[in-house]
């Protein structure tokens, strides 16, 4: 089980977005429509709800829109509105000791369906290095003002109408400089499903916000979370995600006395944070370290890490393989 990662470097979408969404589409195409076409949006609905909630992004999605082609599918999955259910596993963590602060986090889910694209844009001057999900929004990022945010799922059965959060977090690394100007904004948008976001700048302000489409928002000043929110509503999905005990195991960490950043860092390879199940295609797919005051990030895996900044960004790309003992691996 293997996955390359690529990173791409472009101000605003073009050619490398273009060839990127067409090699996609077909096959994401497919997982959209997968409850047929009635539960989407129409293109009007999809573009007025941007519009409503994140006016500022909106000229970039009618610009992703004429890329894509006159394809109105395409048109309504772009937008990121009441998309279908998407259920991952994942754990991060805020530090704010030595070296910090810190946002560290490991995405767990199927390697197949992660796009394993690390761009770094500017699309209204503001430089944005991001794990790119949903076309464009992001699962982690990082902003030049100092602000990094992550998204996990937040262990909630429930369904409903909003923008998906990869989609938020792109706006709020766009429109944002600080904790409670990111925090402020995620609570004002309706999201699909329960998500849960860990918000940290440069200041070491740390926010940890739980949202969902059956329960109304609720901002804490908690550090860490896994999958699940102030308690567990969905029993059978944190047993088999291990939910809890990878929460009590993150807090143990953080809280264990002589713990730095590098020996938190290297305990995202280990159990039971580190998961891989080749038989599902199911792993860690990527771990990742924000460092908001320096503008760095670096994307780690069991014997390699790729460091990213906006003082030096590289472009490439890395083919990781997956094994159930990756402490095993010698560094590459």
């Amino acid at each position: 089980m293997q996955k390359t990662f690529h990173a791409v470097a472009e101000d605003r979408p073009g050619p490398i977005w273009r060839q990127q969404f067409h090699a996609v589409w077909p096959a994401v195409r497919d997982w959209y429509l997968k409850d047929g076409l009635a539960p989407r949006p129409t293109p009007a609905e999809a573009r007025a709800t941007l519009q409503r909630h994140m006016p500022e992004i909106v000229e970039i999605y009618d610009h992703l829109c004429r890329l894509a082609g006159d394809d109105e599918v395409a048109h309504r999955a772009l937008s990121g509105v009441n998309p279908p259910r998407v259920i991952a596993g994942c754990s991060q963590t805020a530090w704010l000791g030595a070296g910090g602060p810190a946002l560290l986090r490991n995405y767990d889910f199927e390697t197949d369906f992660t796009t394993g694209i690390i761009e770094m844009t500017r699309w209204f001057g503001r430089g944005v290095i991001a794990m790119r999900e949903a076309f464009w929004g992001c699962l982690d990022g990082i902003n030049e003002d100092g602000l990094a945010v992550s998204l996990t799922f937040g262990g909630r059965k429930a369904h409903g109408p909003g923008i998906a959060m990869p989609m938020v977090l792109r706006y709020v690394l766009e429109t944002c400089r600080s904790t409670p100007e990111a925090m402020a904004k995620i609570l004002a948008i309706p999201v699909p499903m329960a998500q849960n976001v860990t918000i940290l700048d440069r200041s070491g302000d740390v926010a940890t916000v739980f949202t969902g489409s059956d329960r109304a928002p609720a901002a804490t000043t908690r550090l860490l979370c896994t999958n699940h929110q102030e308690q567990v509503a969905w029993p059978e999905m944190a047993a088999t995600s291990r939910s809890l005990e990878r929460e009590a195991h993150l807090g143990q960490l953080i809280e264990s006395a002589g713990m730095t950043l590098p020996r938190l860092a290297a305990a995202l390879f280990k159990p039971p944070l580190y998961r891989v199940n080749e038989a599902q295609g199911f792993a860690t797919v990527y771990s990742a370290i924000y460092r908001p005051g320096e503008g760095a990030v670096d994307y780690v895996w069991p014997g390699r890490s790729w460091p990213q900044s906006f003082a030096r960004f590289s472009e490439g790309s890395y083919t990781h393989r997956y094994t159930a003992h990756p402490l095993s691996l010698a560094a590459s």
